[in-house]
């Protein structure tokens, strides 16, 4: 029982599949070339980076940007859009994609961050990004979810928020994209970053940026483009200025039969499917003594995720003896948040994740909670 979806969605729909294993046998280098098997794959990024627009509603399909993951696309967005010496508001809910980065500026550009702090039920409380922008303030980077307790921001609210004060609004969606609606017109998104490989249900080594027009993102790294090949400097124009070198064709081309799934099933289906089961599996234990849950189940909104412990037991134990004597797959850890797991009191501990994909079963999610009554 795959149980491990927050950090990759290991079944995936079959069209997929089909699709991978086509474009390996089919397709050329994108933009790199006239010929059939060069234009059907500049046909396939094309169309997948319109799916991507009209997902997300972006504007112009042209500042969709493709990269390998949701860190690539979160270090482009932050380090190639937010000024020497800002005032930058993040909160602990965040994954170290996002940390990362902003302690980098923090250290070589001067940058002052200030973190939104979680309640008791690990809830970013949304007053405070308010409350702690200053005259430097600049931006607002954050995650739309929590990747270890499910629990969701409320990203309108907090765009609406950066609009009123012209601050840059960047939104890590590795959590969410597929699983919760986003719209960035309607959510003041200028910059939204995802990943292709988790409720995508695309492959590995696929993500990228959606950014809105008018927004300026530096050049990250130069190479090839397959256009102006004369000029000294990477092209300026959008995608290009973000895409040096070969792009994941072949990925991108799972990702596109992955958007037409997602489409066709419809995201409030899949993500209410997932928080049923969550839900379920929840209520299934949460009165089993001795077991502690750090997930907001009663959120507005939440994804398939519940973070929990058994007693005082080290959450890799309990993760190996699920794997090794029962076949489940979850996640234990600190889970690359670290502040999210401080806020908690688990930094000693970690936390056993566990997270359901649209492929999961109430079957499945009965028999984890009759084990986890066992344990």
């Amino acid at each position: 029982m795959y149980f491990d979806n927050a950090a990759t969605t290991k079944i995936k729909p079959q069209c997929v599949v089909d699709a991978v294993c086509s474009a390996l046998t089919t397709m050329g280098n994108a933009a790199r070339g006239a010929h059939g098997s060069s234009l059907d794959a500049s046909r396939i990024v094309y169309n997948t980076r319109v799916k991507l627009a009209k997902l997300f509603n972006c504007k112009s399909a042209d500042h969709v940007v493709f990269t390998c993951n949701a860190t690539e696309a979160l270090n482009i967005a932050i380090r190639g859009s937010i000024p020497n010496n800002a005032h930058v508001i993040t909160t602990v809910l965040e994954h170290n994609s996002v940390l990362r980065p902003l302690y980098l500026l923090e250290k070589e550009n001067g940058v002052k961050l200030s973190f939104v702090k979680a309640d008791d039920r690990g809830n970013a409380i949304i007053d405070q990004f308010e409350e702690l922008i200053n005259e430097d303030t600049k931006a607002i980077v954050c995650t739309h979810a929590s990747n270890l307790t499910g629990n969701a921001i409320d990203i309108k609210r907090v765009g609406k928020i950066a609009h009123e004060h012209n601050l840059l609004f960047i939104v890590d969606a590795s959590q969410t994209a597929g699983i919760l609606p986003i719209d960035m017109e309607d959510m003041n998104i200028d910059i939204l970053c995802f990943t292709g490989h988790k409720g995508l249900y695309g492959p590995q080594g696929t993500g990228g940026l959606c950014i809105r027009e008018g927004i300026d993102v530096k050049t990250f790294k130069c190479g090839g483009s397959g256009v102006h090949s004369y000029d000294k400097e990477q092209p300026q124009d959008y995608p290009t200025r973000l895409e040096a070198g070969t792009l994941n064709a072949h990925g991108i081309a799972g990702l596109s039969a992955a958007l037409d799934f997602i489409s066709k099933t419809g995201i409030e289906a899949i993500g209410n499917k997932e928080n049923a089961l969550a839900k379920r599996f929840y209520n299934g234990i949460k009165d089993i003594e001795g077991i502690r849950i750090y997930s907001d189940m009663g959120a507005l909104s939440h994804t398939g995720v519940v973070a929990i412990n058994i007693g005082d037991t080290d959450s890799a134990e309990v993760a190996d003896i699920l794997a090794t004597d029962y076949d489940i797959a979850v996640r234990a850890g600190a889970h690359c948040a670290p502040l999210m797991h401080e806020a908690l009191g688990t930094k000693e501990q970690g936390a056993v994740r566990f997270s359901f994909s649209w492929f999961n079963t109430e079957e499945e999610v009965d028999k984890a909670i009759k084990i986890l009554h066992d344990l």
